[in-house]
C-alpha cells in the first residue's frame, strides 16, 4: 500500500515537471522567459488562473477549451504531462530513491522537450544540449553509472560519429542532410549514458527511424522527399537504452551467438 502511494506521488510530481516541460517546448524555440509572463492562453493571452493549471486534470475538466475564449487547447498539452509522470514512475521503479533517479529523469526531461521541439520546428535548442553535455560530464564524477571517461569519450564519440556522416553525407550529395543539432544532442546522450549508450542508441535510433521513414515514404507516394527530424529518433533510442539497453543488448548477442 506504501508503494502504490509512493508511485501516485512520483506520478503526480512528475506530471507537474510536465507542465513546465510544455512551458520549455513553446517559448524556448522563441527565445521567452520560462518565468514571465504566467501561464497564458496563447490564443487570447489571458492569465491561467493556478485552479486552470493542473496537469492533465484541468485539460478535461475545462473540456480542452479555454475558459476565457473558447479555443482549443493542443491535446499535446496533457499528453506531456501524463508521458513525464509515467516516465518517473518509471524511473523510480528502476533506480528507486536515488541521486540517479533525479539524474535520469533530467535526461528524460530534456529529451522530451527536445523531441517535440524538433518535431515543430527542426531545431534542437544549444540552450538544452550545451548545459545537457556539461551537466553529464560533472555528474560523471560523482554518481557510479558511468566513469569520467567513459562520459568523456561518449561526449567526443556521440559528436564525432555524426559529425563523420553528416561530412560523409554532404560529400556523396553535395546537400546538408544532418543538422548540427542533431550532434550535439548525441553528445549530450553520450555525456549521460557513455559510449556504449551512443553506439546503441544510433544504431537503434537509424533503426526506428529508418521504419518510420518507409512507412511515410509508402503513405505518401514517395513523390516528394520529406524533412523528418532525427531528434525524436535519437531521443527514444537513449530512453530504450536508459531502462532496457543490457536486456536487448543481451538477447541481440545471444540471438547473433
Amino acid at each position: 500500500m506504501w508503494e502504490l502511494a509512493t508511485k501516485i506521488w512520483v506520478l503526480v510530481l512528475g506530471m507537474a515537471v510536465g507542465s513546465f516541460l510544455n512551458v520549455c517546448i513553446f517559448r524556448v524555440p522563441r527565445s521567452l522567459s520560462l518565468i514571465h509572463p504566467p501561464s497564458m492562453c496563447p490564443s487570447c493571452g489571458t492569465k491561467i488562473p493556478f485552479y486552470h493549471n493542473v496537469p492533465v486534470a484541468s485539460y478535461f475538466w475545462l473540456k480542452g477549451r479555454c475558459r476565457h475564449c473558447g479555443s482549443a487547447i493542443s491535446l499535446r498539452y496533457p499528453l506531456v504531462e501524463l508521458v513525464s509522470g509515467l516516465f518517473a514512475v518509471s524511473v523510480f521503479t528502476r533506480y528507486g530513491f536515488s541521486w540517479e533517479s533525479l539524474f535520469f529523469f533530467a535526461l528524460v526531461g530534456a529529451l522530451l522537450v527536445i523531441t517535440f521541439i524538433d518535431i515543430d520546428h527542426q531545431i534542437i535548442p544549444d540552450v538544452i544540449t550545451y548545459p545537457g553535455i556539461g551537466f553529464g560530464f560533472v555528474t560523471s564524477f560523482f554518481l557510479g553509472h558511468i566513469t569520467y571517461i567513459e562520459s568523456l569519450i561518449g561526449i567526443l564519440f556521440g559528436g564525432g560519429i555524426l559529425l563523420l556522416v553528416a561530412w560523409g553525407y554532404y560529400v556523396l550529395t553535395k546537400r546538408e542532410g544532418m543538422g548540427g543539432g542533431d550532434i550535439k544532442l548525441l553528445a549530450m546522450i553520450g555525456a549521460f549514458l557513455g559510449w556504449k549508450g551512443v553506439i546503441f542508441t544510433m544504431f537503434a535510433g537509424s533503426a526506428i527511424g529508418t521504419a518510420v521513414g518507409v512507412v511515410v515514404a509508402l503513405r505518401t507516394g514517395g513523390g516528394r522527399k520529406l524533412a523528418i527530424p532525427f531528434g525524436p529518433f535519437l531521443s527514444l533510442g537513449a530512453l530504450l537504452y536508459l531502462f532496457y539497453g543490457s536486456q536487448l543488448v543481451g538477447w541481440y548477442a545471444a540471438f547473433m551467438g
